[in-house]
């Protein structure tokens, strides 16, 4: 098996949660359960790259077919409502299992600083 690359140092691959191959280019999409830190989050591999995005799928401001929600960047996917299910699903099974109190401060500019 080939390694996901690009991710953060404290980030280790646990399993793959959803994969399909993109319309518009072709690449191998996998969103992928992963330990970040100390909790547990989903994260997006594209061709085995990792991109950032938040940890967990975010609504679209517009619905459109059937997408309801989007994670990663640089593509930004759309995700069905039954594909969101499924990733929160796994990830805040995994965190409430190892009693992780799931922190999500993706975008937020305050926490940055």
């Amino acid at each position: 098996m080939s390694e996901y690359t690009e991710m953060p140092a404290d980030m280790e691959v646990q399993e793959v949660i959803i994969d399909r191959v993109l319309q518009n280019t072709g690449a191998l999409l996998e969103i992928c359960l992963v330990k970040h830190g100390k909790q547990y989050e989903a994260a997006i591999f594209v061709d085995r790259r990792y991109k950032p995005g938040p940890p967990l799928p975010r609504p679209l401001e517009s619905p459109s077919g059937t997408a309801t929600h989007w994670m990663g960047v640089r593509p930004k996917v759309g995700l069905s409502a039954e594909e969101t299910e499924k990733i929160v699903y796994e990830v805040t099974g995994l965190n409430a299992l190892h009693r992780i109190t799931m922190k999500d401060n993706w975008g937020n500019l305050l926490d940055a600083v």
